[in-house]
């Protein structure tokens, strides 16, 4: 089985709460062989409603999570039937689903990370053995468990010029920094789209700063700026990683709605140029995923600030609203094939793991 390359649908719902990215992966664990369709289904305004209300909750005992968690699943098992409904898949010649469910609460210092959603009923339910709970197995061995999908990064990555960085700015940003030789480092530098998702949801403009173009309209108060950035996480050495209502947003609280904005993006930003200085050596190249590289105030941010080229994963030619799907399904079926998942320069396990729980159709 180790080089058997399997068909694997990835299941990511982010931490900036948008909805589902869903994706086909061809790989045997260690190289990619093939991309297959991907599509994206956004949670209804009065679920993600809900969904906000269990985060920072730890769900074990939860009823209000265990019913969002339900509706969670039948989320996921709709985003499965018309990813293979819609582009013609034949489910029997899907091996495996990674099915990373939602982090609602993430404490890794005190040995707890929880993704809700229900890997045995999304199994009996598409027809197709489930991997989930992958974060679970590194922080039993004294990891962070995030971030996660640096082995994808670098699989992706294996014949690019290093050191190289990605990029991936979501609810949180975090970094994968690959070497020459393909040593790989990982930790999360803070916030990303989560406080500024936040801001312009609490001030009845949607969902998101779309186009960036609150952030572009306000002027960044320096004074509120120190203050979220005098927070020790950031001179914190790696590995290290976050939830992501870690950051306390009441310095922007008595701004305007385009300065908060502004603000909040310069926050981001200016974190992630504090993640530079723990880096080994600097990148040749920045390499950007996630909802982040859709805003063009933070990208035009990361412009000014970085010396070295930062562009859209696209640029590499990856496809990045699938990036963190197919991510989860190349280690869906690492997991299957007991490759670790994780290494203790990404997460700061204690050695190399394996991870996951596998789900089989027929099972109970």
């Amino acid at each position: 089985m180790a080089n058997e390359i399997l068909t694997a649908i990835g299941l990511m719902s982010g931490t900036s709460m948008d909805g589902i990215d869903a994706a086909v992966l061809r790989t045997d664990g260690e190289r990619i062989e093939g991309f297959g369709p991907s599509l994206s289904i956004p949670y209804e305004t009065v679920f993600r409603d809900r969904l906000r209300t269990v985060l920072g909750r730890n769900p074990t005992d939860d009823s209000d999570a265990s019913a969002v968690a339900e509706d969670l699943t039948g989320y996921h098992i709709q985003a499965v039937q018309k990813l293979i409904s819609e582009n013609g898949v034949d489910p029997g010649s899907v091996d495996v689903i990674g099915f990373h469910g939602h982090t609602v609460f993430h404490q890794p210092d005190q040995g707890i990370t929880r993704q809700i959603g229900d890997g045995g009923r999304l199994a009996r339910e598409t027809g197709i053995s489930v991997v989930c709970d992958f974060r679970a197995n590194d922080v039993a061995y004294g990891g962070q468990g995030a971030p996660f999908a640096s082995l994808y990064h670098a699989a992706l990555s294996w014949n690019y010029e290093k050191p190289l960085a990605v990029l991936n700015i979501g609810g949180v940003a975090n970094v994968t920094w690959i070497s020459p030789d393909g040593g790989l480092i990982a930790f999360d530098t803070g916030p990303g789209n989560a406080l500024i998702d936040d801001w312009v949801r609490e001030h009845e403009l949607g969902e998101m700063d779309l186009g960036g173009h609150l952030a572009h309209d306000g002027q960044v108060d320096e004074d509120a700026l120190a203050q979220l950035l005098d927070n020790a996480y950031f001179a914190q050495l790696y590995p290290k990683s976050l939830d992501r209502d870690d950051f306390d947003p009441s310095p922007v609280v008595n701004l305007s709605i385009a300065d908060g904005a502004a603000t909040l993006t310069a926050f981001s930003v200016r974190a992630i140029e504090k993640a530079v200085h723990l880096l080994p050596a600097l990148p040749n190249r920045w390499l950007v995923c996630g909802g982040g590289r859709h805003n063009p105030a933070i990208m035009a941010a990361l412009r000014m600030i970085l010396i070295q080229p930062v562009e859209p994963v696209e640029m590499a030619g990856w496809q990045g609203d699938a990036l963190e799907a197919q991510a989860f399904a190349f280690l869906a079926v690492r997991s299957l094939k007991a490759l670790p998942l994780s290494l203790p320069s990404t997460t700061g396990v204690s050695k190399p793991v394996s991870g996951g729980v596998l789900h089989r159709p027929d099972e109970g």
